[in-house]
């Protein structure tokens, strides 16, 4: 393994691992990603075993270094990196097999050096599978499940999973970009996606999270304990259902989405609103929420 790029504080013994990663970022809408990769880092008691070298991939005038005070007195730097956790003695939920997880801000810099030292890592373990998790906004509402694609070089696999194939043409992030990268180097590689609601960018999105894991638990077997996420999303649900009813004009836009989202589900798209429509909706009731404001 490339040491320039990954350090490991200490060696840990792995059976045939999963590697799951997650970043914080572009790739992480309403954070649905990094919360589904801190679930099962507690869920699985995965502890850290080494890092990303930071200083190879942040620029840190953009992801800044944090001072935290330990007991009000020393100050001691956090530095942004991307965690290396690992599991010991295998998982039952990945049939006994271990998991590498790893999760942080997603990298400013040498993306290709950074997938090459995650191949690496994979490599040198021995990974039987890699799965990257990431989240993006879309015209979706709240109030319907959570919508996941997958990516995978396998096409039979994402069918087999029941999932539609992501179809995203655009820009990407670190996230897209190492899939394909792990994919290309012959590691098994699946990639899954949760669509979350594009005007509730700002809050934790435990559904889509739970989603995501459903959708992994779905992939590698096993039984995976994520009653404190279901509990959770059950709030998220009847908190953004309070705040979007006291809102005439967002609740008509809602009510757009649900409707386009109900057809589809029928197969008959009819004559609803297309997602331009939606999104010139929305930046219209922003801009009136905005006016009233000031």
């Amino acid at each position: 393994m490339d040491t320039r790029y990954v350090e490991l504080e200490r060696r840990p013994e792995l059976n045939r691992p999963v590697l799951i990663a997650g970043f914080t970022g572009w790739n992480d809408a309403a954070e649905a990603a990094s919360l589904a990769v801190d679930t099962l880092r507690e869920e699985w008691g995965a502890e850290r075993v080494g890092a990303f070298v930071g200083e190879e991939f942040f620029d840190y005038q953009s992801v800044r270094p944090q001072i935290t005070l330990v007991e009000g007195v020393t100050r001691i730097i956090e530095w942004p990196e991307n965690v290396l956790y690992a599991t010991s003695g295998g998982v039952r939920a990945l049939g006994g097999r271990d998991a590498i997880l790893i999760s942080g801000p997603e990298p400013n810099f040498r993306w290709k050096s950074f997938c090459q030292g995650f191949v690496d890592l994979g490599r040198e373990f021995d990974a039987s599978l890699v799965v990257t998790l990431g989240a993006l906004l879309a015209d979706v509402p709240h109030s319907r499940p959570v919508s996941v694609s997958a990516n995978a070089q396998d096409p039979s696999l994402v069918e087999n999973l029941k999932l539609s194939a992501s179809r995203y043409e655009g820009p990407t992030g670190v996230t897209g970009i190492l899939h394909r990268y792990v994919a290309e180097s012959g590691l098994p590689a699946v990639s899954f996606w949760a669509s979350v609601p594009h005007y509730l960018p700002s809050v934790p999105s435990a559904p889509a999270a739970l989603e995501l894991l459903q959708n992994l638990q779905h992939l590698v077997g096993g039984s995976l304990d994520t009653s404190h996420l279901e509990r959770t999303s059950e709030d998220y649900q009847r908190q953004v259902a309070a705040a979007v009813s006291q809102d005439s004009d967002l609740t008509s836009y809602v009510q757009m989405l649900e409707e386009r989202y109900d057809a589809q589900a029928d197969g008959d798209p009819k004559d609803l609103p297309s997602g331009d429509d939606l999104a010139s909706e929305l930046e219209e009731f922003l801009r009136e929420k905005g006016d009233e404001e000031q």
